[in-house]
């Protein structure tokens, strides 16, 4: 395929994908994301085509391969178009019945409608699906839209047409006004202004410039970047060059996880596209504009996330962090400017230059604008990716969208921004999502992790857990991070095995203060967040495992007595049977629980279905 050389030769193509989509029949997307990919998308795919093929109907029906939908947990997913037909938890026995009913004659396959469990209906659309109806699917939305490996694709959606409009008529510097006057802040957690970043970086003396996307997303249950990268890597690109030609860079770096395989493969392919098309090179589009990208993968390691460590990886160096008395904008990459921002922030800006900087500030409040992607997961109906205006409150992303408990128990808190954000109580849900607001409240925006905890879940537990994921993580650099985390960690440890006292808590709160105050980086100065929040939220958890010697969610194993109710007990020796370490002994006609040999396992409370069994 000839090289593109101006805007004219974008419009060509995109009129003749037009042209080839227009003459089919039907549109099946089917999402092939890690999630859909997990659920056996593959084989659906498979005997799609294998039974178009037989139908003699691959003229007529084209199959769309994307990326992630969001709505990960009712996957394999399928959209028909026209119609906007959503079927869910597709298999490949179910596309023969497909294919007879909705494709040859247009009628809907019920049993594969998505069931909204509050009304008991079923939603024959897409859009009208709760978990969809909510949000403002600005990214992620256009993901469904493109094969991620097929660069024409995202050329007949409007793709790279924000490219060709700044190489075309725009200055760099006016570039930067129209990011900085949409309010689009850092997506990766910082939350800093990204047309000021990209402006210091163009004033920095030194060439070249370098600009990188952060894709390195370590946190645990967060997968946004990922999604955005596997299904619409065009638009990161597309970003990429608007910002290293607003900024003078001629050189870039997509920094991507390498336990991101199929990320790690679409960047690749969407780079050798876009190299093919002469999108990236040399004189793009016809202009004196050139500038190229490497991918780069990570080794794992979730400090790596923060930028200078980032960058000392990518220069082959141990990946730690550095002062950053001198910013990165002046000296990173090399020692040269460099402007690092992570996926989504990337992702976010042809659409600001497409379609202007009111439109994206028009979405959010206060000083949080445009919508924010977050990985909604744990005790809740609705698991997956949720797009959402910044400014809407953590109440409706929960019960709105997330549709509530999963388990029927009392939701009890939230985790918000990765393993270093704070957990946000129930009492405080109408919080707006919005940088401030939960930086206020102990808390931040992170990268977008969102973990829903009901009343089973112990908080001080919840501390203890990710305390001991941030000391695995930590490059050990700094003293307070590397010695505050493991003296942290083992006073919690104490709390929970019944060992601890007063003092202790004075002094973990004392530690966890200092650790945030003097740690090198934001991993170190945000990893207390975890414990203070807990601290100040719910402190009667705290009092209850040191002054009562008791786990009131019943998860630390040192402080929990299981009892049979006499009252409640059948006699019916399931709990015996289940029991394997002969803690359940037989009284007359009902059995009580020899607390000296229990081992705390919990299988005989799992196994009691007359609830007869409580943790004291």
């Amino acid at each position: 395929m000839p090289k593109i050389k101006n805007v004219s030769d974008l419009e060509k193509l995109a009129l003749r994908r037009k042209k080839e989509n227009s003459a089919y029949k039907k549109i099946i997307t089917v999402c092939a994301g890690t999630g859909c990919s997990a659920s056996g998308c593959g084989d659906v795919l498979k005997w799609l085509r294998v039974e178009l093929s037989r139908k003699k109907l691959t003229r007529k029906i084209k199959i769309r391969t994307t990326g992630c939908h969001g709505f990960c947990e009712q996957g394999p997913l399928m959209v028909i178009e026209p119609g906007n037909i959503f079927y869910c938890q597709v298999n490949p026995n179910d596309i023969p019945e497909i294919i007879s009913e909705s494709i040859a004659s247009d009628k809907i396959v019920e049993r594969l409608l998505y069931k909204d469990p509050a009304t008991g209906h079923k939603v024959i659309r897409e859009k009208d699906v709760p978990f969809y109806k909510s949000q403002d699917r600005t990214v992620l939305g256009q993901n469904k839209l493109v094969d991620p490996c097929d660069i024409i694709d995202y050329i007949s959606n409007g793709g790279y047409s924000a490219l060709a409009k700044v190489l075309g008529k725009v200055n760099p510097e006016t570039v930067i006004e129209e990011v900085k006057e949409s309010g689009l802040r850092g997506r990766g957690g910082g939350g800093f202004p990204t047309g000021k970043k990209w402006e210091y970086c163009r004033r920095a003396e030194g060439t070249p410039k370098y600009v990188i996307c952060n894709a390195d997303e370590g946190d645990p249950g967060a997968y946004m970047d990922r999604s955005i990268l596997e299904g619409n890597p065009h638009a990161v690109l597309e970003g990429m060059l608007i910002g290293a030609y607003a900024i003078g860079a001629s050189h870039g770096f997509i920094y991507v996880r390498n336990e991101y395989p199929l990320a790690v493969q679409h960047s690749r392919e969407a780079v050798r596209e876009a190299e093919d098309l002469g999108l990236l090179g040399k004189n793009i589009l016809g202009k004196s504009f050139s500038f190229d990208i490497k991918i780069a993968r990570g080794g794992g390691a979730f400090v790596c996330g923060e930028s200078t460590a980032l960058m000392a990886s990518l220069e082959g160096k141990v990946g730690e962090p550095r002062p950053k008395d001198i910013h990165t904008t002046d000296r990173g990459f090399m020692d040269f400017p460099t402007n690092l921002n992570n996926v989504e922030t990337w992702a976010n800006v042809p659409s600001i230059i497409n379609r202007g900087a009111a439109w994206f500030a028009g979405k959010g409040k206060g000083k949080s604008k445009g919508t924010k992607i977050f990985a909604l997961t744990g005790k809740i109906k609705n698991t997956g990716l949720v797009e959402v205006p910044m400014g809407l409150s953590i109440r409706e992303v929960i019960y709105d969208i997330g549709g509530g408990s999963s388990t029927g128990k009392r939701i009890k808190a939230v985790q918000t921004g990765g393993p270093s954000g704070g957990c946000i109580p129930e009492r405080l849900f109408d919080l707006e999502v919005d940088f401030e607001a939960l930086s206020n409240a102990g808390s931040m925006v992170g990268s977008g992790g969102m973990v829903v905890m009901d009343e089973s879940t112990c908080m001080v537990d919840v501390a203890k857990y990710f305390l001991s994921f941030l000391i695995d993580e930590s490059c050990g650099k700094c003293v307070p991070c590397r010695i505050g985390l493991s003296r942290m960690l083992e006073i919690i440890n104490d709390i929970t095995s019944g060992n601890g006292t007063e003092d202790k808590l004075n002094l973990l709160r004392d530690t966890a203060q200092t650790v945030s105050i003097a740690s090198l980086c934001a991993l170190g100065k945000t990893a207390p967040n975890p414990v203070l929040s807990t601290l100040e939220h719910f402190r009667e958890e705290y009092d209850a495992h040191i002054k009562e010697k008791r786990c009131p969610a019943g998860v630390c194993k040192a402080l929990v007595r299981y009892r049979i109710d006499k009252k409640k007990c059948k006699g019916c020796g399931a709990c015996l049977k289940a029991c394997p370490h002969g803690a359940v002994v037989k009284k007359g006609s009902i059995y009580g629980i020899n607390n000296a040999a229990c081992q705390k396992c919990g299988i005989c409370k799992e196994t009691c279905k007359f609830c007869a069994i409580t943790v004291a």
